[in-house]
């Protein structure tokens, strides 16, 4: 027993609890936040554990699941995979501590059955990031689908069916098509070495020395499922209408997290399973980023939603990490890998403080707010602070990392880093423009008017009631506080982070054979 399983079981037992919890809205709560508090208090011998001068895959673990077609339930962690594990681990008790803040559940629904949907998405995603064997991936890449299109269709906006259903469909096409490659690859073992195999140490010696038209066909398939997943132009367009129409906490771990599965995969599987194939095709996925980065800040910029344009910016920030990936050079890889810990971080803190401002002003329409400011400046500060985060601002957490992708890229890559750098500029104008419109200048619009023409009480459009605007309450400051430590923190001394990262890095990089 790792602690990598315990990590698995403990969410997994928490939702078996909780779905036996559903008349008891409050004991739900607190038993969720408990296994979720313990779930991240494990994050600290775990982290300790790992050794980043040693193997690539620690802490490893396997079971014969199906022996006569070499399939085991098999779990390990590299560097990549233990700062997502962490950041899940560190999300899920925000979520939980958020609910009633956040989001409101429908009055047919329970806390219970929301909360186990969320531990057993928590555990199924860090299954992911753990499994060592390609076929059990794949099982948990679409299982893990199902408790969020629960999360999504049963919980949220007016238009969450349709999402939901996109969001699935979108996944789960991917993740067919990357089981055929598998199977491709399994073949390819079983020509080599006598037997088929679904273990990823194994394949990634048997199918890297495959024909370069083989390892192309075989790179698509898992290409785009993690495409799909990250998203990538032109494979994003479930992210906006997802984002949109999920609740705040749901939307935090499906653009914290769940979307790194897509970059994750990216540095997992397709660079070291196909090493030519990925330098062959690399120029292809250059271009897919930058015009990602391009289009995700232009739309961004343009948005009336404030949950959508958190999809839009995301969608900018993926063309970011995928172009460090894809630079094949150390210093792009590590940022693109650290980005992924910093993006969760600091786009995780924007979902949150926006969802505070809606839950303060019954709508998430940008034009129904102005002057929050002047109400809620506490909330008005940390809105900024996770702004400017996101921007990249240096000082913060993502500065390092978008400079790290910026700095490598340009050694190799220069006219793809100088297009993607506009988007540094676009960031800083669809940032400021937005906490412009809605915390500065007169109170004003549909969510924000005063009691006889004065500030400090909110009218939610849908029923038209005036309710009182306050600022943020210990409750809510405890929830931000860990991303803001985290964000400062970071933005100033990263190397725990980066000296965990950098040696899966170059083992990723040695494995592709040319980068630097």
């Amino acid at each position: 027993m790792t602690w990598l399983l315990i990590l698995i079981l403990v969410p997994l037992a928490g939702a078996g609890v909780l779905a036996f919890l559903k008349g008891n809205d409050r004991a739900a709560v607190l038993a969720a936040l408990g296994f979720s508090i313990l779930e991240l208090v494990l994050i600290i011998p775990f982290w300790l554990s790992y050794s980043p001068s040693g193997a690539r895959l620690q802490m490893t673990s396997s079971f014969d699941w199906i022996p006569s077609f070499g399939v085991h339930i098999a779990f390990g962690t590299d560097g990549i995979s233990l700062i997502m594990i962490a950041v899940i681990a560190l999300l899920v008790p925000i979520v939980v501590g958020g609910l009633g803040t956040l989001d409101k559940l429908p009055a047919d629904r329970s806390a219970g059955g929301f909360l186990s949907l969320i531990l057993l998405q928590e555990a199924l995603t860090i299954g992911v990031f753990a499994a060592t064997d390609v076929f059990l991936f794949y099982v948990l890449f679409e299982i893990m689908l199902i408790p969020m299109y629960f999360l999504i269709g049963g919980y949220g906006g007016a238009n969450r069916q349709y999402a939901a259903v996109k969001f699935f469909l979108y996944s789960f096409l991917g993740g067919l098509i990357m089981l055929a490659s598998a199977i491709g690859a399994y073949s390819l073992a079983k020509d080599k070495i006598g037997h088929g195999t679904f273990d990823w140490a194994t394949l990634v010696t048997v199918v890297r020395d495959a024909p370069l038209s083989t390892q192309i066909w075989l790179f698509l398939g898992f290409f785009l499922a993690f495409a799909i997943k990250a998203p990538l132009v032109p494979f994003h367009t479930w992210l906006p209408d997802a984002a949109g129409e999920a609740p705040i906490g749901v939307a935090v771990l499906l653009v914290g997290v769940l979307d790194k599965v897509g970059t994750f995969g990216f540095l997992r599987y397709c660079l070291p399973m196909f090493p030519q194939a990925s330098k062959t095709l690399a120029p292809l996925v250059l271009v897919l980023s930058v015009i990602g980065v391009l289009y995700g800040s232009i739309l961004a910029a343009g948005q009336r939603d404030m949950k959508r344009f958190i999809a839009y910016v995301s969608i900018a920030h993926f063309g970011f990490i995928s172009l460090g990936i894809f630079a094949f050079n150390e210093q792009a890889m590590v940022g693109s890998a650290t980005y992924m810990l910093n993006h969760s971080l600091a786009t995780g803190m924007l979902i949150v403080v926006i969802g505070l401002v809606i839950a303060r002003g019954g709508s998430s329409r940008i034009s129904d707010y102005g002057g929050m400011a002047k109400v809620t400046p506490l909330l008005a500060g940390l809105f900024l602070l996770a702004g400017l985060s996101t921007l990249s601002l240096p000082g913060t957490n993502s500065f390092v990392s978008e400079f790290l992708v910026l700095i490598g890229s340009f050694v190799d890559h220069p006219v793809y880093t100088i297009l993607a750098t506009v988007g540094m500029v676009l960031a800083a104008a669809y940032v400021l423009w937005l906490y412009q419109r809605v915390f500065q200048g007169p109170v004003r619009g549909d969510a924000l008017v005063g009691v006889g023409g004065g500030p400090g009480t909110a009218i939610a459009p849908e029923l038209g009631a005036k309710k009182a605007i306050r600022d943020l309450n210990g409750r809510e400051i405890a929830i931000l506080a860990p991303l803001v430590v985290l964000i400062i923190v970071l933005g100033f001394y990263p190397k725990p982070v980066l000296d965990t990262v950098t040696p899966t890095v170059q083992q990723t990089l040695s494995a592709v054979q040319g980068g630097r």
